[in-house]
């Protein structure tokens, strides 16, 4: 019987082909037209378009096939059919995108190029590592690396894609590479939003003489919940119930306000949530009504 972790979903397949097209259409359309080199793989395949003319949809193919075939067994069977579909889902977006080109008109701009580079690849990738896939290359190499040698991933994939990026100097200079690395920068700060989701919050950790009565604010003003934890002062060591409040970006202010009028004194730390999941973030919470409901005044009859 599949694991459910192992199964092979049709959603992700979808979103892995929109991915891939989009990475597809700005590698097309922004960096070859504007002189923009990559990392990893596909920017061994812009070098070898560079000095060769060959295609980057077939080199993309023929580079990275190997590379997956030697770390099959290190892939597992979900990574592997999904290494396999981001690699053949790109190259087909690369031919039809030569196929059919769409390039902008920057004026020469190398700075905006730089930017909208980094932008598209950062969404079309972001997309496609959001949903557990992966287009081959040197994430294949960085995981054997990880695995036979014990190296971080992270510490291979930045060491494979300078080394790439040094021998990209063979056909484009220093001026082109500097806005290279800007795309690479821009491209970097997109994925990491792309994959931390559109649901970022604060999360607010209250120690309070007054735990009851800022809970008590926080869903009666806010329309929030809360939990509680039970803490110890590790001076004066006496127990106490501290709050915890997650709330969006813009009701950040809205809650400091309200703690401050009701216990000036409390301890407030807010932390950054990567992502947040539930009521009020990725559904709708409760909504009070715009106009309260007055309750009849029974001592009247």
């Amino acid at each position: 019987m599949v694991q459910e972790n192992e199964k092979i979903r049709p959603l992700d397949l979808i979103m892995f082909t929109i991915g891939t097209a989009i990475y597809a259409w700005g590698l097309v359309n922004i960096n070859i037209p504007n002189s923009l080199a990559e990392g990893g793989v596909t920017g061994i395949t812009l070098i070898l378009r560079a000095l060769t003319g060959f295609d980057p949809a077939i080199a993309t193919l023929v580079l990275n096939i190997p590379l997956v075939l030697i770390g099959w067994r290190i892939l597992g069977r979900k990574s592997l059919v999904y290494t396999l579909y981001g690699i053949f889902a790109l190259s087909f977006w690369i031919y039809i995108w030569q196929t059919f080109p769409f390039q902008l008109n920057l004026h020469h701009d190398m700075f905006i190029s730089g930017i909208i580079a980094g932008v598209i690849a950062g969404a079309g990738l972001g997309i496609v590592y959001r949903f557990g896939g992966t287009t081959g290359g040197t994430d294949v190499i960085a995981r054997i690396f990880e695995k036979k040698y014990g190296i971080p991933m992270g510490k291979s994939l930045l060491l494979l894609d300078i080394t790439v990026m040094l021998v990209s100097l063979v056909y484009i200079d220093i001026l082109h590479m500097m806005y290279t690395i800007l795309a690479s920068y821009v491209y970097s700060r997109i994925v990491t939003i792309t994959q931390e989701g559109a649901y970022a919050a604060r999360g607010v950790l209250i120690m309070t003489d007054k735990p009851e009565e800022i809970v008590s604010a926080v869903y009666s003003e806010m329309n929030r919940g809360a939990s509680y934890f039970n803490t110890e002062g590790s001076y004066t060591r006496e127990p106490r119930l501290t709050v915890y409040v997650v709330v969006s970006p813009g009701e950040l202010h809205q809650l400091r306000q309200l703690i401050a009028r009701i216990d000036q004194r409390a301890f407030t730390t807010i932390l950054n949530v990567q992502e947040t999941l539930g009521e009020g973030f990725t559904y709708n919470r409760p909504r009070k009504p715009l106009i309260p409901k007055v309750k009849p005044n029974n001592s009247n009859r």
